[in-house]
């Protein structure tokens, strides 16, 4: 695979979308070919499962082992059909989450046993792994309150079934992101999220620029 593999990870209102953003374009004025992707998502059949798990009237009753099935049917159809072409071709892949989330979110969050997700998750991603994992850190207090602050200014409502879940549940993710981050260090790059969106972007920069230097 010749081209680059970055994702994004961290707890609700880290601020990824927008370094994603803009990551993105400082890398599209260098002349780079640049896609940006998100997860649950990526693909027409990723992006049905993608209201399914999130946004559908119908998943109120939906168990965590049929989420972990779900999340993991979307990453195999957007390895195959996205990630895998676009790194061949050389393009540098940008991805709002991506396994680590299932480890963090089903593992740590729904207390599924890790050990059999990382068997599925070898199974639906085969090679295909991060060159660099950037994790946006930001207290459960500011995740919070900048999930209402979205929720307040949103000009249209649309329910996100894991922002419904409880505060426990955001404390394990917390957890499951910081022993993550001490388990893979040299993949796993944390940020801090309080900072401001241009502190970050440097940051981010100073992180993913020497991935670039040798090629």
């Amino acid at each position: 695979m010749n081209g680059v593999f970055i994702t994004f990870e961290g707890n609700e209102g880290s601020g990824k979308s927008t370094q994603i953003e803009r990551l993105a374009k400082r890398l599209r004025l260098q002349g780079r070919r640049v896609l940006c992707l998100r997860e649950p998502g990526g693909t027409a059949i990723g992006e049905e499962i993608r209201h399914t798990l999130k946004h559908s009237a119908q998943n109120h009753a939906m168990t965590s082992e049929a989420e972990l099935l779900l999340m993991s049917a979307s990453r195999a159809q957007l390895v195959r059909e996205v990630i895998k072409p676009a790194l061949a071709d050389g393009q540098i892949v940008l991805c709002d989450r991506f396994y680590d989330s299932s480890i963090v979110y089903q593992g740590y969050g729904r207390g599924l046993d890790r050990k059999w997700i990382a068997t599925l998750t070898a199974f639906v991603v085969g090679p295909v792994k991060p060159n660099l994992t950037l994790l946006l850190q930001v207290p459960l207090a500011v995740s919070l309150a900048r999930r209402q602050t979205r929720e307040q200014e949103a000009t249209t409502k649309t329910r996100d079934r894991f922002e419904e879940a409880d505060e426990a549940f955001f404390a394990k993710i917390d957890t499951g992101y910081r022993e993550l981050a001490k388990r893979e260090p040299e993949r796993i790059r944390v940020i801090d999220g309080t900072l401001s969106a241009e502190a970050v972007e440097t940051v981010v920069w100073m992180m993913v620029e020497p991935a670039f230097r040798k090629r």
